[in-house]
């Protein structure tokens, strides 16, 4: 399966990170030039799709509280919760997607992306081994170029498997 790309601004996006406002907390604020669509959502954490996804219905996970350190800043109950919330989101994503495998993982730094979040990426089928694992999650690979209606479809259909 051939998974076409654009390239992806990586410039402009590390300026975005490391000197604009924490993307998971402007978005929560319902910041205009932070928007993305929600998948899934409780009372302390929300999931919702990556605006430059690596692969189809990539998904980001955060709590809603603004916390950096996954180790340090949760205590043990908070970390269960947010790995079973992780675990209801990427459970619907496989279904919606046929994922073969699904990669979870998080990123960030102090130096930007600071707020703690969660990458959940479903691979499809098909993809060659020497395109699969970091490979096809690194957005200097390229980002998937996903009109906003089919976008919002995603979400949908993710949101409705959670649900059912």
């Amino acid at each position: 399966m051939e998974i076409k790309r654009q390239a992806m601004d990586l410039e402009a996006y590390t300026e975005r990170a490391r000197n604009g406002p924490c993307f998971v907390c402007a978005f929560l604020a319902g910041d205009p030039g932070y928007p993305h669509h929600v998948v899934h959502e409780d009372e302390h954490h929300v999931a919702f799709l990556d605006r430059w996804p690596t692969l189809p219905g990539k998904v980001l996970v955060a709590p809603k509280a603004h916390i950096e350190h996954a180790v340090r800043e949760l205590d043990e109950d908070a970390y269960t919760r947010l790995m079973l919330f992780v675990r209801v989101v990427a459970l619907a994503v496989e279904e919606v997607l046929g994922a073969e495998r699904t990669y979870l993982y998080s990123l960030g730094s102090q130096d930007g992306n600071s707020h703690l979040h969660w990458h959940i990426a479903a691979l499809p089928p098909g993809v060659p081994y020497e395109k699969q694992q970091f490979h096809v999650l690194m957005t200097e690979n390229g980002v998937l170029d996903v009109a906003p209606d089919d976008m919002a479809g995603i979400a949908a259909r993710i949101r409705d498997a959670i649900a059912s």
